[in-house]
């Protein structure tokens, strides 16, 4: 079964102290002590008045984000889509325009995690922070982060990754810039496969963070 979460302060809050920091590398590593707060503290914030839907429409208008509307949504995607391109080219993220209202971020995860790993890789948090930075410049957009495994494992071990995943991927975003009313982060496990888990190939294309940036009408 799919399970939603809100990345809310207290969660990424939860993330932070509930991870280990290397002295040599500084790269962060989870504390498994802390993993169950860490879902608990998500979990209440889907609880919540941020769950999406309506809930997210309302606490972006509350924070003051005003809705795109008619030629202008075009437009300011046209713009959001070109600073992306710019500036992530050659750091192996693939940016691709879905429709008018929405591009996809796809951060590949050999490139995101270690293998079997949830916890961002410490070379690759400064491109991440860096999206969430270019993201603060194009705020009239939610952003919509999406975890996905392949087929290796039992589902409900892929599930929890794919999980996992998306929320940290979603905290190190908010740690770019990106407020928290704007994200949610969902996991999908193995059940959204982009290529055959019949070679290592097709796995590995399968196992991936996405982010969704569509533009907020209200």
């Amino acid at each position: 079964m799919i399970r939603k979460f809100v990345t809310g302060l207290a969660a990424v809050m939860f993330l932070v102290s509930c991870t280990n920091v290397d002295p040599v590398t500084g790269e962060r590593t989870r504390n498994n002590t802390g993993t169950g707060a860490i879902i608990g503290a998500i979990v209440g914030a889907g609880a919540g008045t941020l769950a999406g839907g309506d809930d997210r429409r309302n606490a972006l208008i509350g924070a003051g984000i005003g809705a795109l509307a008619g030629t202008a949504i075009g437009n300011y995607m046209d713009r959001t889509y070109q600073n992306l391109r710019e500036r992530l080219a050659g750091t192996g993220v693939g940016v691709t325009r879905v429709s008018q209202s929405q591009i996809l971020l796809n951060f590949p995860a050999d490139l995101t995690f270690d293998f079997n790993s949830d916890a961002v890789k410490g070379q690759f948090v400064p491109t991440l922070r860096n999206v969430g930075s270019i993201l603060t410049e194009y705020n009239q957009t939610t952003v919509d982060v999406y975890g996905h495994a392949d087929s290796v494992g039992s589902d409900d071990y892929n599930q929890g990754l794919s999980e996992r995943r998306a929320m940290n991927v979603g905290s190190v975003l908010i740690s770019g810039g990106v407020i928290r009313q704007r994200l949610v982060a969902e996991g999908f496990g193995e059940a959204r496969p982009v290529a055959s888990n019949a070679s290592d190939d097709g796995r590995a294309r399968n196992r991936r963070v996405e982010v969704y940036i569509s533009a907020f009408t209200g």
